[in-house]
């Protein structure tokens, strides 16, 4: 039997080793390579863009934009957008383009043909081995036989063709050998443009980005242009400075529109701010105002949907008009015993609030000033107006105790916004004009309420006034009832309010409002809702101070006198009651 003879020097057996290793990694990576290409692999380019998902998606907002028209903002951005798409699409096809030409292919001849023909060459070597080593062991017992009984060398014709044989296979072996040995040697040498192939896939990669990078940059500008110079810009939830920045305002939208409707439709209208509107009607109100189509003949009838939509404005504002910054600032000031130094300190953190903010603060300030005209009228006096507005101006970031948010902080914000309305012209000096734009002059207020007579004048005497009210007071309607129990504990009086909001519109959980503007309206009661104040019997309602524009702490929160000065329904829940 022929022994097998190793012809490959050590170097080129471990080069035959990485050979298959090479053919391997190289195999796996052209396969997933090609599996990230979206296109149809050896088809020409228009081929290859009609079953690309991305010319696909740019030709479905080509159609979109012409069917909403470039009227409509929607239409102007799929257009811009399935522009660019195509445009993105067609670099995606010159890089898969690309990456198929100096990547894919020459992976796929290295693995699937080079390496695979120096294999070949290699099995062939191997026969070739054999078949001399055959070659040779049957020369050398041709000469062992010949041999036994002399020296002398094997002569004759067989012995000729067995070593021409032998020498044949040699040479045969040697010249494939050579052949082999040069295509290990120039596969090592070659490695270096092997390892190329994924460099130029980074390169080509980075190419494709930064192109596609740079039409989306260019087409941006066009985009955003379009979104600013868009009319129809949603303002509730939003920062008031992004607002005012996007549709090139001093004063909100909301504020303004609402203000103005309500100077010609609302001043006298009777517990304004605090009578809640139909749900239905203030969202309808809300969304008009956030896509700016407004009929101000439809909403001119209902002055409390108005109030609402300002009020919801205002709660639903991200950070408060008076800023979460100034919150110490405010409650210091409110805590401050001194009126004047009070005053003071109320009027450096109006100072303090940032542009925007102060504008709009003293556009609203300077509004519901002049509602206090007509208190005899609306019944909303400084205070009544701080209490159902002012949470909705000023809140804390953290969400505080709830018997806190009840009492203390609650007392305090009426006591920050109830002197500032009292005393709006110094805090504010000038005029002001509230139809800023000229937009929203509204027509004459028709009556909204069957149960309403007309209008008192405000030269009514107060027996004829009192009479008007009471003929004018709606059978049934959804208000915020404000209640104040006194009680003795310890040899000292405690106040504990309990007051109630049917306003149907949830609160933003970002701000909260106190649990005394959140309860469930209580059983309607069998008194009437007017009760004087007993500190100041000319006031009809919550309370009236005796000098509007004066400040003082003694009347700042009158509302009851007395529980016992409430009539009780016997049907009253007895806890309620006592």
């Amino acid at each position: 039997r022929a022994e097998k003879t190793e012809v490959l020097s050590e170097d080129l057996l471990q080069v035959e080793k990485r050979l298959e290793l090479v053919k391997q990694v190289s195999h796996s990576t052209h396969k997933k390579l090609t599996a990230c290409l979206q296109g149809q692999q050896g088809v020409d380019v228009d081929k290859k863009s009609k079953k690309l998902p991305l010319a696909t998606l740019a030709q479905c907002m080509v159609e979109g934009a012409a069917v909403l028209g470039d009227e409509s903002l929607l239409g102007k951005m799929l257009k811009l957008c399935g522009d660019t798409q195509e445009k993105l699409a067609q670099e995606l096809i010159l890089f898969e383009l690309t990456i198929e030409r100096d990547v894919t292919e020459p992976l796929y001849e290295l693995a699937e043909v080079e390496i695979p023909n120096i294999q070949k060459q290699r099995k062939h070597l191997a026969k070739l081995v054999l078949d001399m080593d055959s070659a040779r062991t049957r020369y050398s017992q041709s000469t062992k036989s010949s041999g036994l009984s002399s020296n002398l060398q094997p002569t004759g014709a067989k012995a000729d063709h067995l070593r021409e044989e032998m020498e044949e296979a040699a040479n045969r072996m040697e010249i494939c050998r050579d052949q082999l040995s040069a295509d290990m040697y120039s596969f090592v040498a070659k490695e270096i443009d092997y390892a190329s192939y994924f460099q130029t896939l980074i390169e080509v990669q980075a190419e494709y980005h930064r192109k596609s990078l740079e039409l989306l940059q260019s087409v941006l500008p066009q985009i955003k242009a379009h979104q600013e110079t868009w009319v129809e810009k949603p303002c509730y939830g939003k920062p008031l400075e992004e607002h005012l920045a996007l549709s090139g305002r001093d004063i909100a939208f909301p504020i303004e529109a609402c203000v103005t409707m309500l100077l010609e439709c609302g001043m006298q209208e009777e517990g304004l701010f605090r009578i809640a509107p139909s749900a239905s009607k203030l969202k309808k109100l809300k969304a008009s105002l956030d896509c700016g189509v407004l009929d101000v003949q439809e909403y001119s009838a209902d002055p409390h949907a108005i109030a609402g939509a300002l009020k919801s404005y205002l709660r639903e504002l991200p950070e408060p008009l008076m800023t979460f910054e100034l919150y110490n600032d405010w409650i210091q000031a409110s805590n401050i015993q001194d009126e004047d130094k009070r005053l003071q300190a109320l009027f450096n953190a109006c100072e303090k609030l940032p542009s925007a903010n102060n504008t709009n603060f003293k556009y609203l300030i300077k509004f519901l000033s002049k509602l206090t005209d007509y208190q005899d009228v609306n019944k909303m006096t400084p205070g009544n107006i701080a209490i159902v507005l002012g949470p909705n101006l000023l809140w804390t970031q953290n969400e505080g105790n709830i018997t806190e948010m009840m009492t203390t902080v609650s007392l305090q914000i009426v006591g920050i916004i109830e002197p500032i309305i009292q005393h709006a012209d110094w805090f504010f000096p000038g005029e002001i004009e509230f139809n800023v734009t000229g937009n929203y002059g509204s027509p004459v207020h028709t009556n909204h309420n069957a149960n309403y007579s007309s209008m008192p004048s405000p030269d009514m005497d107060q027996m004829d006034r009192k009479q008007n009210d009471q003929s004018r007071r709606p059978l049934s309607v959804a208000t915020d009832n404000m209640m104040l129990e006194f009680y003795k504990k310890d040899g000292k009086e405690a106040v504990h309010r309990s007051a109630v909001s049917s306003q149907p519109v949830p609160h933003s959980s970002q701000h909260p409002l106190p649990i005394w503007l959140q309860l469930p309206p209580l059983p309607r009661l069998g008194f009437p809702p007017i009760m004087p104040c007993s500190s100041c019997p000319s006031s009809p309602w919550l309370h009236q101070s005796p000098h509007p524009h004066t400040p003082h702490a003694s009347h700042r929160l009158h509302l009851f006198p007395s529980v016992s000065a409430l009539p009780v329904c016997t049907s009253f829940p007895s806890h309620v009651a006592h």
